[in-house]
Formats: C-alpha cells, structure tokens, sequence
C-alpha cells in the first residue's frame, strides 16, 4: 500500500509547494524528504515536469548515493534495492538534483509487504538559506575531468546539488539548507541567462516557490516557513549579461542602478530576516572583480554589522566552466571556516 506524503514518517527540508497533501512538488535543488524503512525493497512514486534538459533525481540509501532518470512528462515508479539484513532499518533520501530545469511532485512510498517506513528526524536547528545561481545549484559539477576548463557538452546529466559548495557548507555546519539557486539567473529581471529572451532575476525568484514561467503559474512563499540565521547571497556572476557594464564603466548610470538594487534586495533580506547573519559573495568562476568591488561597496552602504562581504582566496580566476566537486569544496571549505567566525544569534 502506498503511503502518502502527508504521512508523519516522512521527514522534509527545501522550499516545497506544499498545496497538495497528495503530491507535494519540489522546484528548488537541494529540496529533500528522506525516512527510516525495513525489509529489502521501497517504491518511489513520484511524477515530472520538464521545461528542459534530462531531468534526474538522487538519492542516498544507507550512506551510498545513486540516480534515477525521470520520464520527461508524467509519473514513474522506482524500485530501491537496499542490501538484505534482518532486523536493519535502511537510511533513505530522496533529492532534488537540478534547478528549475524541473519541477517533480512525490506521490509517496511503499515497502514490501509486513515491512514499514519510520519517520527519520531532522537532527539540528542551524538552518541556511542561499540565493544564488547555476553554481549555487551545483550544476554540471560531476565532470570531474573538467576542473579548472570550459565544460563538456551535457544535457543535465552532470549537474547534482549534492556537490553545490551550498549543500557540502550546509553538511560541514550539520545545518538545514533552502537554495534558492537557478542556472543563468542575475540579480534583476532582463539581465541573466535564465528564461530569455524575458529574463527573470532574483528580484522577482526570492520570495516564490514555483518561479519558471515555463513550468506553470508563480506562486509566492510564506517566509514564516523557514527562518534561517544565516542568508548567503551569490548573486553577481550572470549579471554582466548582455553588457558587462560594470567592468565597462563603474561609475557609470547602469553600474549604479546596479548597486541601488543589491541594497534594495539586501534591504528586503533584512526586513524578512532580521536576527541573521548575512553574507555577500561571489564564486570562483571567471568574472570582472568590478562585481565584487559592487558588491562591497553596498555591503559598506548598508552599515549593518550583520551583513558582510567575503571573498575566497580564488574567487572569481580559478575556472572558466562551472565548479566541479574539488572546486565546491575548496568554496564549502572556505566558507564553513568564514561562518563559524561569526556571532550568530540561536547558532546552537
């Protein structure tokens, strides 16, 4: 018999659209449910939305991870083989590897007749929450032989949250993660890479649970859902696209409207978050230090002590094509180190 979401054995984290009971929807990376089962066997049932690429999901099953390649449309059923042990109970997650590339919903799960799914508890109260964008999302981060190059031709099968710096960071503090990341995206709407030629920004995606316009109808997020102490914002890469107006001319209207938006957008952060931590960054992947300069320069403006700017030791020269896992690491590594610095309120 299939058990359905809503049961109290199942254990979630990440932004999801909880609307239907029956088939709840997860959008961002990251988003995850995961469960206690016995006996040999569990069913997945779950049902896919593409807008593009080959979509896949991940999943951990007694600390070793695997993949599942979705349908493009419609609903699945996965068979998960854990190894055959009287009495032991098997560790199960279930994730979100790519951006909105997809939307899937999780229908449930079923094990094997007289066996039973247990509910596995979150284990800490330390939450993060990241904006960010393809790297945020840990996209084609498995070409490993890739590191530090151009990335290979690839149609989604590359890309794994699991691998993001947000997730491994997250792993590193024993904390909760919402990422908020999606391939292309910029800070404002008609820069960025993402759904153009009409291109959505972070301005427009903070504060939504569904946000492709390819997938169906925006739908907002109540924040009193999850309230993290600790916001990352990696925004800055994409927003050179089409013009790299803030290498071109720092000083110039464009540049500055530029900045004015990244305070406004830290503003509302804090308005929403008022007791977190906050910290502004970029990436290790190639981009004009002008970005970073901006970024610092709002940072200052803001004169809030809780909101900082940090800058990896490679940050924006160690690779022209996205992060693979060594390289999220070296960002988990970093930043982990950086966070723990702080004094942040209800750390616990």
């Amino acid at each position: 018999m299939r058990i359905l979401p809503n049961d109290e054995n199942f254990t979630y984290c990440g932004r999801i659209d909880w609307n239907n009971p029956e088939a709840l929807v997860f959008v961002y990376p990251c988003s995850l449910v995961q469960m206690r089962f016995t006996g040999t066997t569990l069913k997945i049932y779950v049902r896919n939305h593409n807008a593009y690429w080959k979509n896949y999901l991940g999943y951990i099953l007694d600390g070793k991870q695997g993949v599942l390649q979705l349908p493009q449309e419609g609903d699945a059923v996965f068979e998960i083989k854990a190894e055959a042990q009287q009495g032991r109970e098997h560790e199960f997650l279930l994730f979100k590897r790519q951006d909105a590339c997809h939307e899937f919903a999780f229908l449930g799960a079923a094990t094997e007749d007289c066996e039973k799914i247990i509910k596995y508890p979150l284990s800490t109260k330390r939450r993060i929450l990241v904006f960010g964008d393809s790297v945020s999302a840990g996209e084609v981060s498995e070409a490993v032989d890739y590191a530090g190059k151009e990335d290979p031709p690839h149609n989604g099968e590359y890309s794994n949250s699991w691998y993001s710096y947000a997730w491994i960071t997250a792993r590193k503090l024993n904390a909760q993660l919402h990422d908020i990341a999606q391939g292309g995206i910029a800070l404002m709407d008609k820069t960025g890479w993402f759904c153009e030629p009409k291109a959505v920004g972070m301005e427009t995606v903070w504060n939504k649970v569904h946000y492709n316009p390819m997938l169906g109808a925006v739908t907002r997020w109540a924040s009193s859902q999850y309230t993290p102490q600790v916001v990352i914002v990696a925004i800055g890469q994409n927003d050179s696209h089409p013009q790299d107006y803030m290498a071109q001319d720092y000083d110039g209207e464009q540049a500055s409207v530029w900045r004015n938006h990244y305070k406004g957008f830290l503003k509302k952060l804090r308005m929403t978050y008022p007791n977190a931590a906050i910290i502004c960054c970029t990436t290790l992947l190639i981009h004009d230090a002008a970005w970073d300069r901006a970024i610092g320069q709002a940072v200052q403006e803001m004169n809030d002590e809780k909101i900082t700017q940090y800058l990896f030791n490679r940050n924006a020269v160690a690779t022209p094509g996205h992060l693979r896992i060594p390289e999220a690491q070296e960002m988990a590594d970093e930043l982990a180190s950086y966070i723990e610095t702080l004094d942040i309120p209800n750390w616990e």
